[in-house]
């Protein structure tokens, strides 16, 4: 599979707002903030196999870095092998999960383990291009996968 690149501008902020029903409100304060994101990032579906990104080993504790200070959270994620195909796909899963769940001065950086991806710095770059990641979620069928990784199993 390839990965979908999403074409022109336009805002997209509301796709990345937009408000999910399994979405909590996430707690003020650091320590509580942290355990409650971990949850969040644990419990995203993989877009391959019937496991969770937790149950793959694609993030463990500690995870994610929350710096209430500066207003930042930064995710490490391993993709579960040096060429998975899927990497851009669920850190941005991981990301707009995130941006959803935190209050919006949060800045929010995603990004592969160093040293765990070959194509990690391509991957790492569309994660932190606002612009790219605003793209491909203007992308309805991109859009869709990303909405059901996030969402819960039955």
């Amino acid at each position: 599979r390839g990965r979908p690149r999403g074409a022109g501008g336009g805002a997209a902020g509301s796709r990345l707002r937009a408000p999910s029903a399994a979405a909590p409100e996430v707690p003020a304060s650091a320590a509580a903030r942290f355990l409650s994101l971990a949850h969040l990032i644990r419990s995203i579906n993989d877009p391959e196999h019937p496991l969770t990104l937790e149950e793959l080993n694609v993030v463990e504790l500690p995870c994610p870095q929350v710096n209430d200070a500066e207003s930042t959270v930064s995710v490490a994620f391993t993709p579960t092998i040096p060429h998975c195909s899927m990497a851009t796909l669920i850190g941005l899963s991981i990301k707009v999960k995130l941006i959803r769940s935190l209050p919006e001065r949060f800045k929010v950086d995603v990004h592969i383990t160093p040293g765990t991806h070959a194509s990690e710095h391509a991957v790492n770059k569309q994660l932190a291009d606002k612009e790219r990641v605003a793209a491909a979620l203007e992308n309805s069928h991109l859009l869709e996968v990303v909405n059901q990784c996030l969402s819960a199993r039955s």
